[in-house]
Order: structure tokens, then sequence, then C-alpha cells
């Protein structure tokens, strides 16, 4: 993580503090995937150095906690009152819910987005593929337990099959960033709940104006692979990679190549 990182708290309409992080000038601003927080960046960030900057979803990380439910366009909003902050026009990267909600902003502030990267996510719609059942049944089975608990027994499907074994320090290392402010399950609910009605009626991605970068593994097992593939076809504007036997979380298993392909498609469109 760069050692200049620096925070700041901004106000959403109705008044709740989010957490906002980065150095640099702005260049990126880092979207989040359900339940996660800015601790998901820092890989990015090494490999970027300084431009990196990330919003704690309300109730995640160092943000707010929430009492009601929360929608993809209020989290949208959010983002919004984040870019009008940092007070430049970034490259919007959306990681799962963070993609949601990348899509959606970039449909109603298309002023403040200067390009999307969407990693691991989906338009939704009927066309769509839905988590898969074996996903949904073992997150349930992990439910109401310790924070701690059912991130290590959920936490190894949003990467490829065996990477944890493979790389079990990087593991532990991200599992303990995770835990540091973990997520209350009534705000994991809340998201999740967020993003069933965003998927049960989807996004036109043809209305996006903004060019995007769509990266997906085709190892995903929450948001699977066809999902990316749809979103770069319906996209008027869009460039598509597919990380070969990358899971879920893509950017955590390949930050190296990712980033790279950010760098590129950042220099074609700034």
């Amino acid at each position: 993580m760069n050692s200049t990182l620096s925070s700041r708290t901004i106000r959403t309409a109705d008044g709740l503090g989010l957490h906002l992080e980065g150095s640099g000038r702005p260049r990126w601003l880092m979207l989040h995937g359900l339940g996660y927080a800015s601790w998901e960046a820092h890989s990015l960030r090494r490999e970027f150095g300084e431009g990196l900057w990330s919003l704690d979803n309300r109730g995640t990380g160092h943000s707010d906690a929430f009492e009601r439910q929360c929608s993809i366009d209020q989290l949208a909003e959010d983002a919004a009152v984040a870019i009008d902050d940092l007070r430049e026009r970034v490259i919007v990267i959306g990681h799962s819910m963070g993609g949601y909600i990348a899509q959606r902003l970039a449909q109603k502030h298309p002023d403040a987005v200067a390009g999307l990267v969407l990693m691991g996510t989906s338009p939704g719609g009927p066309r769509s593929e839905p988590v898969p059942t074996s996903t949904v049944e073992a997150w349930q089975e992990a439910a109401g337990g310790t924070a701690a608990d059912y991130a290590r027994r959920t936490m190894p499907l949003s990467f490829r099959p065996g990477w944890t074994h493979e790389h079990r320090e990087l593991f532990e290392q991200l599992l303990a960033a995770r835990l540091t402010h973990p997520t209350p399950q009534s705000t994991w609910r809340a998201q999740f709940d967020a993003c069933q009605e965003f998927l049960a009626k989807g996004i036109a991605p043809g209305s996006i104006s903004v060019p995007a970068l769509v990266i997906h593994g085709s190892a995903d097992r929450v948001v699977p692979v066809g999902n990316g593939r749809l979103l770069a076809a319906e996209l008027p504007v869009a460039r598509y990679y597919e990380v070969a036997d990358a899971g879920h979380l893509v950017h955590l298993e390949e930050p190296v190549l990712v980033a790279d392909l950010i760098w590129t498609f950042t220099t074609e469109h700034t």
C-alpha cells in the first residue's frame, strides 16, 4: 500500500459519512463488491503507485452504518458525491456489485465518468446468468456465525478452485485485511437484496455512452463468465478481456495483469 495514502469523510445526501481513500491526483475510483471495502483496492494500488482512490460503500469498512435498505441507485448517488469531492473526471473501476453501481453511475452521471473498468460483473436482466446455486447455498450455510468464520468459509469461492491452497499466506493476509472492519450481516443482507433487485430488472448497457473495459475470469464461481461476455457485447464501446482460469476476485489473483490492462485502457481514453 502506498505510504502516502490519505483518507477523508464525505457526506451523502441523507447525511451518512462515507470513507474515501487514496493518494495523488485522482485518475481512478474503485467501487467494491458485496460486503467488501477499500482493502480490496490495495493490490492494484501497489501496481499503480498513485491515482487510485476507493470508496467504502455505506455500512462497510470505515463508512457509517445505515438502518434501512439500500439500492444500487442509492449507492450510485453516493459514488457521484465521491467523484464530486475528488474534483476530477475519473475512470470508475467496479468489481461485482461495484460494477452494478458503476454502470448506473455512468448512466445517470456520464459527465463524471471518463470510462468504466467492469470486473466480474453483469448487466442483469433475463439474459444474465444467476449466482450458481451451490455458491448461494454455501453463503446461506455459513450465515449466522461470526464474521471471521463466515469469511473463512465463503471467501475461497471467490477465487478459482485451488487458489487459496496454493497461496495460503496471501489468503491469510487478505482475510485479515477484510476482518479489520468486518461488514455486519445486516449490511450484507441489504446489499444482497439490492443486487438481487438490480439483477432482476437489469440495466440497458446500450444507454451507457462512455468507453468500457470488461474483465472477467473464466472460472468465476460467483458471477459466471457468461455475464461478462454479455455485458461486453451490449455496451456500445467496450473491450473484453477474459482471464483464463481466474476466479471472481481476478484483480487479487492477477494484479499485475489487471493493472496493465487498466493502464492501457486509461492511456487510450484520457
